[in-house]
């Protein structure tokens, strides 16, 4: 197969141009067509279907004319940590103009933090939780959230936890429930607090919303409507969103940073030891976090598909594109991001660089074996690709010690990789995985 040219290295520089080859975008109704389609293998699946094979079997396929991650902007290659610091800068700051967004605001000069109600105790877990509305305003309007934290019953000032912070973005009461009269696997509270780490969890919506869906023109064509920055979150900062204006998934980021700043004022907390976790959207979300906040001792992204950690320079049947996510969400992503519509194959980076980000510290990438959306071999070449930032560091990155198989993890190195038998979802077993890879980095003493 002939390779694919790409014939200018990404540049750090704010506002530098890609060389892209010119590639018609997919027609919306095609584009339509593979939406429903893969939604139409999801219900096969479900139905027990044998003769289609999840992509993330597909594991002879390979990367093509993927982009090295340890090259500058000038050509030279990245071998010192310094060198790969100052990358480092440039690529946050690209992306942040043309994939997530530029936040108008960092942490609020007037943030405050005001306690819902009294503390309470579960015994039968044992944790107390608290509870917690973060508010702040911009200079046109204010704005809040809640936040919640279960503690396992000795976390003390002398005795500080780690924790695991989920960014939700299902419903609180059947997934999340604050108050343990539904149990579910998407936020396991007593599993968690009992392997000694709290549990804290806020609803992504009460922040920027997520309801989009695109409306269809007479002619077929999706039209494609911006978030209304007239009201709601938005509207605290700016009045109209802009080219490179943040869109939800920064937003959602941004909410776990502001979630962080309460955690460093609970001395029963190591806010030094924080776990950002996100499932699906969620995924994308923790990884941003983790990238733009370096407080974050590790991150967790599961089953997180296309823009997040799923690589784009390599085939995988039925899973999520760039464009597909810019039409139906375009909400998410900064308008800067479409100009990649189409190009999933020729972009001049991809996900690896955005992971690697995170080095040196830990990073969790899951995938589920009946999720063909988020592409789960795709999903393992983003570990092993972002694995030479964390080797920079002196540091092991995804250790390939047994072959890629459901079921089976990889804890050893600093980057760890399981895939899970099921469908699209988080549950008991990636928690478990996930304590299991904290227990090795988070814990004090390891």
């Amino acid at each position: 197969m002939k390779k694919l040219l790409v014939s200018m290295i990404l540049a750090g520089a704010a506002g530098a141009a890609f060389a892209l080859p010119s590639i018609t975008p997919v027609a919306s109704e095609q584009m339509r067509g593979w939406w429903l389609g893969r939604f139409d293998a999801k219900r096969a699946l479900a139905a027990g279907a044998t003769d289609y094979v999840p992509n993330s079997m597909c594991a002879h396929a390979e990367p093509v004319d993927l982009p090295e991650l340890l090259r500058a902007s000038d050509g030279s290659r990245i071998t010192t940590v310094a060198a790969w610091e100052k990358r480092r800068a440039e690529l946050l700051d690209y992306f942040t103009r043309n994939v997530y967004g530029v936040r108008p605001v960092e942490r609020p000069s007037d943030l405050r933090f005001e306690p819902i109600g009294a503390d309470v105790e579960f015994p039968e877990i044992p944790a107390v939780r608290k509870r917690v509305r973060l508010s702040f305003s911009g200079p046109r309007g204010a704005w809040s959230f809640a936040a919640c934290a279960f503690l396992p019953k000795g976390a003390s000032p002398e005795r500080p936890v780690p924790a695991f912070l989920l960014i939700c973005n299902r419903d609180l009461a059947q997934f999340a429930d604050i108050d343990r009269k539904v149990k579910s696997g998407f936020f396991p509270v007593e599993e968690i607090v009992r392997r000694g780490y709290a549990a804290v969890v806020f609803k992504n919506t009460e922040l920027a919303l997520d309801e989009y869906r695109p409306t269809w023109g007479a002619d077929g064509t999706a039209v494609i409507q911006d978030p209304d920055f007239r009201k709601g979150f938005y509207a605290c900062w700016a009045e109209a969103r802009t080219e490179t204006s943040w869109g939800a998934i920064s937003a959602w980021a941004w909410g776990a940073s502001r979630v962080l700043d309460w955690l460093e004022t609970l001395p029963a907390v190591d806010a030094k030891r924080v776990a950002v976790i996100g499932h699906s959207r969620g995924g994308k979300t923790s990884l941003w976090a983790a990238a733009s906040d370096s407080r974050f001792a590790m991150a967790c992204v599961n089953d997180s598909g296309c823009c997040g950690a799923k690589l784009n320079h390599v085939a995988v049947p039925l899973s999520e594109t760039i464009q597909e996510d810019n039409d139906y969400n375009p909400h998410w992503f900064a308008r800067s991001y479409r100009q990649f519509n189409g190009r999933d194959h020729v972009l001049p980076y991809d996900q690896h660089w955005i992971a690697a980000l995170v080095a040196p510290r830990p990073l969790y990438i899951a995938s589920a074996s009946l999720d063909p959306g988020a592409g789960p071999w795709g999903e393992f070449l983003t570990a092993r690709h972002a694995s030479p930032a964390w080797e920079l560091y002196g540091k092991k990155g995804l250790v390939e010690d047994h072959p890629y198989r459901i079921g089976d993890a990889f804890l050893s190195g600093s980057v760890g990789y399981h895939l899970r038998e099921g469908h699209h979802d988080l549950d008991y077993f990636d928690w478990a995985r996930y304590m299991d890879f904290a227990d090795r980095h988070l814990k004090r003493g390891k």
